[in-house]
């Protein structure tokens, strides 16, 4: 069964933002960490944030001060808002949850274009 869903991905001019959701099960919800990967074309997959079970986020210097990664534990929802997007951040998203160790669950990836 499908454990964890991302949403809210789509095209987007330099600058613009967008925000990506991602819902959990409860089960997979409750992971000690997770986390927001992306892979743009060619390239090798790369850790975008982390937001641990008590709310902590850690970012990739690459997105530090632009993305905020955010969860809803009435939700079992966690977000990644995206602002000042540049071409570079186009990928597809990837939300994952499990230890610092291993992601054992992974969503099915959305797309972000950042483009003019």
């Amino acid at each position: 069964q499908v454990q964890l869903v991302e949403s809210g991905g789509g095209l987007v001019q330099p600058g613009g933002s967008l925000r990506l959701s991602c819902a959990a099960s409860a089960k997979v919800f409750s992971a000690p960490r997770m986390r927001w990967y992306r892979q743009a074309p060619g390239k090798q997959r790369e850790l975008v944030a982390t937001i641990t079970s008590s709310g902590i986020p850690i970012y990739a210097g690459s997105v530090k001060g632009r993305f905020t990664i955010s969860r809803d534990n009435a939700k079992n929802t966690v977000y990644l808002q995206m602002n000042r997007l540049k071409l570079e951040d186009t990928a597809v998203y990837y939300c994952a949850a499990g230890t610092d160790l291993t992601m054992q669950y992974w969503g099915q990836g959305t797309q972000v274009t950042v483009s003019s």
